[in-house]
């Protein structure tokens, strides 16, 4: 994309719709409907149908509206109307059977109360549901239902507000990650979003036989950016499924990259187990995953188990090892930060486990003694700055672990009406992101949030470890535990807990799985683990992205057990 060219989402999607209308910009596979391809011409024609009724409802440009839609047409068509109507959309999650509705009110008041938008966009069905969850004297002007849509028109692409933006100006939130939609909201404009898509397709080596496909849900930074908003504006031909299909029959997505020649997908590091262990071979009965040249991991710290379980399965498959990738990213620098695994095989390091949590060191593993083996996350892409920083913000050297802090021409303008979260986080210029990781070099290793730090005796031990240890027992379910601490009064230190999901209700058989996650815990981080709590399955909270929600489960975890 030319760089005169760079200067707003409206001006570049109006563009594609007149210099090519009848290339086909995104097509969308939904379970016993006929796939369907869209054009730029009907994208703009259907997203200028939810531009009209903004016009007509008083919306101004600059105000935010809030979009609650389920995956598929109404939530494409309404996210590009607003932009093209020079408001700023915000996709909240639609209530599913996964949240609870108590939970999913809450976040939503707590959202319009922090991010005070103007509108709202839901179903008929589920006005209702908005109106009552709306905080006593809301922000919300108007509640917009899908079906009251303005009637087509003779298109006037030369009035519409968004052309009126300017490259400096806010054009969409992001949420950083929660258990619905959450509560900060990541402001980010038009240039720092495609600055961000020109440095990662260069990390990517797009190039003109690519085909992206996602299932990932459009209100998070991975399925927003990486599977939606780069493909449309890149003119990278998007085959888009629903996540919520993808859940229930993983296959699907390597049906898509078989019959679509894709190239390019991400998933979280969860997906490559749940792939790995949920496709059956009756569905993959054709599957050829030759074309797959970059599937990176993305969004939670990677697994090299969970890379080999995916390779393992699909490489009868024609799937690639190559293919392989990693990248570090986050909504408060659009999206990615590294990338790896593009031009050389994405880097293992298998550091010591004890100089890892009582010395902060990532240290090259000795045999006989416990390890675990680090992914890396690539490296920067351009533009982007990386360094690791101590409790002080002073640079630390190679392998010393502290916190990932970063700077680039891609950053958030603020957090959304949150000057206070927006300080914090920025300071002299650089973005501290709140997780802890190492260098190598200019390799970038992720060990975890901050925050979710457990420390027992002085030691830090990183939750994701823990899971992974616990994981490796049979009968758990792999991507369904998670560990926390507990302070301890008395000892004056945090205990660990772990969860987990079993399938078993048998007591004796959940005895013995429980004692097999303290002894194999124990055994392979030296952390007296005493406490584990097995659950039923779909017990785990999951955030928005699929990551555990450690915090939730959390105070799940303590309601229960002090209940009984």
């Amino acid at each position: 994309m030319p760089a005169e060219r760079m200067s707003t989402f409206s001006k570049i999607l109006l563009d594609s719709y007149r210099d090519c209308p009848d290339r086909v910009a995104l097509t969308i596979l939904l379970s016993g409907q006929e796939n369907q391809p869209i054009t730029y011409r009907q994208l703009v024609e259907g997203a200028a149908r939810w531009t009209n009724t903004l016009k007509r409802e008083g919306i101004q440009p600059g105000e935010v509206v809030v979009l609650i839609l389920q995956h598929g047409l109404d939530l494409i068509y309404a996210y590009w109307g607003i932009i093209l109507h020079g408001a700023i959309p915000s996709i909240m999650p639609f209530l599913t059977e996964k949240l609870q509705p108590e939970r999913y009110r809450a976040d939503l008041s707590a959202l319009v109360g922090i991010t005070r938008p103007e509108c709202i966009v839901t179903y008929r069905e589920f006005e209702q549901e908005v109106k009552t969850a709306l905080p006593e004297g809301s922000s919300v002007r108007r509640v917009i239902v899908s079906d009251d849509l303005q009637p087509a028109e003779e298109l006037e692409v030369d009035s519409f507000g968004g052309l009126q933006r300017n490259e400096n100006d806010i054009v969409l939130l992001q949420h950083s990650s929660g258990t619905t939609g959450l509560q900060k909201g990541v402001a980010l404009s038009h240039g720092a979003v495609l600055r961000q898509l020109e440095s990662y397709s260069l990390a990517l080596k797009t190039n003109d036989q690519d085909v992206i496909v996602s299932w990932l849900p459009l209100y998070h930074d991975m399925g927003l950016i990486a599977g939606f908003l780069m493909p449309i504006l890149k003119g990278i031909p998007l085959v888009l499924l629903s996540p919520f299909e993808w859940v229930r029959a993983p296959a699907r997505l390597m049906q898509a990259v078989t019959k679509y020649k894709g190239t390019l997908s991400w998933l979280p590091n969860f997906a490559y187990n749940f792939c790995a262990q949920k496709t059956r071979d009756r569905d993959l009965v054709g599957v050829n995953l030759s074309t797959w040249r970059a599937v990176s991991n993305c969004s939670e710290p990677m697994r090299f188990e969970s890379h080999q379980a995916f390779l393992n399965r699909f490489e009868p498959f024609g799937f690639k090892e190559s293919a392989l990738c990693t990248c570090y990213a986050m909504a408060e620098n659009v999206f990615a930060v590294t990338q790896g695994g593009i031009d050389a095989p994405a880097v293992v390091d298998e550091i010591d486990r004890e100089a890892m949590q009582s010395q902060r060191l990532a240290i090259p593993a000795v045999p006989d003694k416990p390890s675990v083996k680090m992914v890396s996350t690539g490296r920067p892409i351009r533009n982007v700055k990386v360094k690791v920083v101590d409790e002080h913000g002073h640079d630390v050297p190679d392998r010393q672990i502290g916190e990932v802090i970063l700077q680039s021409d891609s950053m958030l303008t603020e957090y959304y009406h949150r000057p206070d979260a927006t300080e914090k986080a920025i300071k002299n210029g650089w973005y501290f992101t709140g997780d802890y990781g190492y260098k190598v070099g200019e390799e970038v290793f992720v060990a975890g949030r901050k925050k979710e730090m457990i420390i027992v005796g002085g030691k830090n031990v990183y939750p994701m470890d823990l899971e992974e240890l616990a994981m490796e027992v049979p009968g758990v379910h792999a991507g369904r535990v998670v560990a926390f601490g507990v302070f301890n009064e008395a000892a004056g230190t945090e205990d660990v807990v772990i969860v987990a999901e079993v399938d078993t209700t048998v007591q004796e058989e959940r005895d013995a799985i429980g004692d097999a996650i303290r002894q194999t815990v124990t055994r392979g981080s030296a952390i007296a683990l005493r406490h584990v709590y097995l659950v039923d399955t779909r017990w785990l909270i999951k955030t928005s992205s699929g990551k555990n929600a450690r915090t939730a489960n959390k105070e799940k975890y303590l309601q229960e057990t002090e209940n009984h």
